[in-house]
């Protein structure tokens, strides 16, 4: 009688040798005292055929029924069910007896269709793949006995390549169809939607059925657009960024998967930019458009506008990318100064202009409302004299027409702020200011141009009187006496918030026009008296 020994049955056995089924096996034929008669090790191939159909001896049909893939048996076969009374001429003899050790490595039918077993799937899945999408995903593949053919992950590279449009064998093609990014699958493809009886030529014998164990990592349609996912609006919006404007933003940028390529937190420097401009990939620039100050959106791009089929970097090429951006501010080139005013006293006349010393508190901050500075902290006024140069020129025109008691605030762009490199350790490059300000205290200057002024009529003989000890000449001593006399018994005024010396020596200096050190009468000439010159004089 026939006799079967398992010598070996896997711990898994999802399937069984059933009459009708292909099987391709491995196995040493001997006769009973152990000499071989035929071996398909000694060939370097499976014996591959359907059990159950006269294929084979009526032994081995009988003996391969119920074996699971990877399992051993010893058979033994009587003549009746082996080659009988006649054998094999030159190979088997007459009525023996025949001993065969049989491995089973691959197992399917013709009715079979691609197998598939999902092992994980995130719980996000906004998306999955659909006939002509293109994906990236890494695999193991084997044969299903676990010999492994072919591995993208010893490659380090994603296999890329579109769904459904014939790129792929035909179980492939089918078994990723309904795949999220991040889900994991085992796909089994029998041999008629793979590689069939001849194999590929290389690495997978003909007739073979393989398996992938696949992750996606990536997906997209060529069809595809931009899309934008709003995580965070701030109520207030006054405005919104459009073509040609300048922004500055944080992101992250990581690939479908979650993978990190990027962040401008990681260099603690915004990126900063022209939108809509091709200073950025075209889906950002796109993406970057109709934000607001202080918003929160994702945006996520296809290659086709991003980086395209060859990558950048750490980016893969035909990689889709995901940035989480954080809007800090923006303006465009042609912005002007913008000026709320928030409280202006009821007895509002005298209005601040240019020469004028003002004191006042502010707070100054980022768009996104990043404090910098404050006059607050500091317990003391800021004084300036306005139009002078001593701050921003966004500053400067900020202050102007503004009241004792007046409140406002002061929005200034960088070119009107501190530019392109901004002020190192205090305010970021091409940053947008605002100024939160008070003015406590004006004091009117003087006219433009001059730097001291008379109260009442001026002396016919103002050279001898500045001239103490009568010798024809005025030096700088006699001269800044003179004009501290005079300021503090109220006859003259001298422009506030300057230095007295330098005013001083400035107006002297002026006078000494041969530059000798002493004003002699004929040098000595008042604002009035001079012929259209443009420096600042008595």
């Amino acid at each position: 009688e026939l006799s079967v020994e398992r010598r070996f049955v896997p711990e898994s056995c999802p399937r069984a040798v059933r009459p009708g089924d292909f099987v391709r096996y491995h196995y040493l034929g001997a006769f009973p005292d152990g000499t071989g008669f035929d071996s398909s090790y000694d060939r370097g191939s499976t014996f591959n055929v359907f059990v159950g159909k006269g294929q084979l001896i009526a032994g081995m049909d009988q003996a391969l029924v119920g074996m699971c893939v990877n399992e051993r048996r010893f058979v033994k076969i009587p003549p009746q069910l082996a080659y009988g009374s006649e054998g094999v001429p030159g190979v088997i003899p007459p009525n023996a007896v025949l001993h065969f050790d049989v491995l089973l490595i691959d197992l399917w039918n013709s009715e079979d269709e691609v197998q598939v077993q999902t092992y994980f799937k995130p719980e996000k899945c906004p998306r999955t793949v659909q006939v002509s999408d293109f994906v990236r995903y890494h695999y193991n593949g084997t044969f299903l006995d676990g010999t492994l053919f072919d591995s993208s992950h010893n490659r380090m590279r994603t296999y890329d390549t579109y769904v459904g449009i014939g790129w792929l064998i035909p179980g492939m093609d089918q078994g990723l169809l309904g795949m999220c990014v991040g889900e994991k699958r085992i796909i089994t493809i029998p041999p008629f939607l793979a590689y069939g009886e001849d194999g590929d030529g290389k690495e997978i014998p003909g007739q073979a059925s393989l398996v992938f164990d696949v992750v996606l990592l990536d997906l997209h349609n060529p069809k595809d657009g931009i899309a934008i996912e709003n995580q965070f609006v701030p109520e207030s919006c006054e405005r919104r960024s459009q073509t040609g404007d300048f922004l500055r933003y944080h992101y992250n940028g990581t690939l479908l998967d979650g993978t990190l390529f990027d962040s401008s937190y990681s260099r603690n420097h915004t990126y900063d930019t022209y939108v809509g401009k091709g200073y950025v990939i075209a889906g950002m620039d796109e993406g970057l458009l109709g934000v607001c100050t202080g918003e929160k959106r994702r945006i996520i791009i296809p290659p086709h506008l991003g980086y395209g089929e060859e990558g950048r970097g750490k980016i893969p090429g035909s990689a889709v990318l995901v940035f989480d951006i954080h809007v800090v501010d923006f303006h465009n080139p042609s912005d002007s100064v913008s000026i709320t005013v928030h409280y202006k006293p009821s007895n509002c006349t005298v209005l601040s202009k240019k020469g004028d010393y003002l004191k006042y508190h502010y707070n100054a901050s980022l768009l996104d409302g990043t404090l910098l500075d404050s006059t607050h902290s500091l317990g003391k006024t800021y004084n300036i004299v306005l139009g002078s140069g001593q701050v921003v020129l966004g500053m400067d025109m900020g202050l102007q027409d503004m009241c004792v008691g007046e409140r406002r605030t002061v929005v200034i762009p960088p070119h009107l702020g501190y530019g392109e490199d901004g002020v190192e350790g205090e305010v970021p490059g091409s940053a947008v200011l605002v100024f939160d300000i008070e003015l406590l205290e004006l004091v009117s200057g003087l006219p433009e141009g001059y730097m001291f002024v008379w109260n009442g009529e001026v002396s016919p003989n103002l050279f001898e009187e500045i001239d103490q000890n009568h010798d024809g000449e005025v030096i700088l001593e006699e001269f800044s006496e003179y004009i501290q006399t005079q300021v503090d018994t109220g006859k003259g005024k001298l422009a506030p918030g300057f230095d007295f010396e330098k005013i001083v020596k400035n107006m002297f200096t002026n006078q000494d026009r041969d530059g000798n050190g002493k004003v002699t009468a004929e040098e000595f000439k008042l604002k009035d008296q001079e012929a259209k010159e443009e420096h600042d004089e008595l």
